[in-house]
């Protein structure tokens, strides 16, 4: 099992590879630095980090390749670091596997912030939201329409770690939390953890649509609205990963499967 607390970075300006470092070891962090995309990929490969914060701007190959490289064996956090004004320049990161950005100059507290949000999402087996909790977001509890899927235990066998494990089962998509894996018709989908989370999000939620900000707030870690601020751009990363999760699953947006886009507001299950 990977150690939570090691964090890679891939950066060639030393003054910034410097500060990242100071934020990430003040925040608990072991910390590694490679100041190449190749030797980033390899450092990756070698400490199996829980957090890479990426330069796209790398003088050997850039820092696409070097997400999609990553992403060939690591399900670590990727937050890249960019210069670049161009959102299409994040959303192809986005799109390639990395999970958050931030643009330079950025602020220390807000890296830690971000750092610090996908250090409380759920990374291993037993470390399982709340049961609903995702559902009591912005409102009352609702009670999602997903059946537990099938296990072969014995009658009045105890399930092993909290009731909440118990996987979900929904239109031939099954989703275990205590592993974080997902399965459609049998065979185990390669997601990101910022894509699993999604996807348990809109799950677990059933019928109950939930917005873009509401997704910000879970990937954030927080539970309910307590008015951090959530701009265009985050809502518009929750776009990219949805269009790349619906794409892991085959799921045509047109005559959905299990993703319906509710226009103008959100996601929900379909039913």
């Amino acid at each position: 099992m990977d150690d939570p607390r090691v964090a890679v970075i891939i950066e060639d300006d030393q003054d910034i590879r410097e500060l990242i470092g100071v934020v990430l070891s003040q925040s608990g962090f072991e910390v590694h630095a490679a100041n190449s995309g190749a030797g980033g990929v390899e450092l990756v490969r070698a400490k199996n980090p829980a957090i890479v914060t990426l330069d796209l701007g790398l003088p050997d190959i850039d820092g696409f390749e070097v997400v999609r490289r990553i992403r060939l064996f690591s399900d670590a956090y990727i937050v890249m670091l960019t210069g670049r004004a161009d959102e299409m320049d994040t959303l192809l990161g986005l799109e390639a596997g990395a999970d958050d950005y931030l643009t330079k100059p950025f602020r220390p507290r807000e890296l830690r912030a971000r750092i610090g949000a996908m250090m409380r999402r759920p990374r291993h087996a037993g470390e399982v939201l709340p049961s609903g909790s995702s559902a009591q977001e912005g409102g009352a509890a609702v009670t999602p329409d997903v059946q537990p899927a099938a296990t072969s235990q014995p009658e009045g066998a105890a399930t092993p770690g909290t009731s909440s494990a118990a996987p979900l089962a929904v239109n031939g998509l099954v989703l275990n939390s205590g592993n974080r894996t997902a399965e459609v018709d049998g065979t185990e989908l390669e997601l990101t953890r910022t894509e699993f989370d999604l996807l348990h999000a809109i799950v677990d939620s059933g019928k109950q649509v939930r917005t873009k900000s509401d997704l910000v707030r879970r990937l954030r870690g927080d539970e309910y609205d307590v008015g951090t601020y959530i701009s265009d751009a985050d809502e518009r990363t929750i776009e990219v990963h949805m269009a790349n999760l619906r794409r892991k699953l085959g799921d045509n947006p047109r005559e959905p499967r299990w993703i319906k886009t509710v226009r103008g507001v959100g996601y929900r299950l379909v039913h």
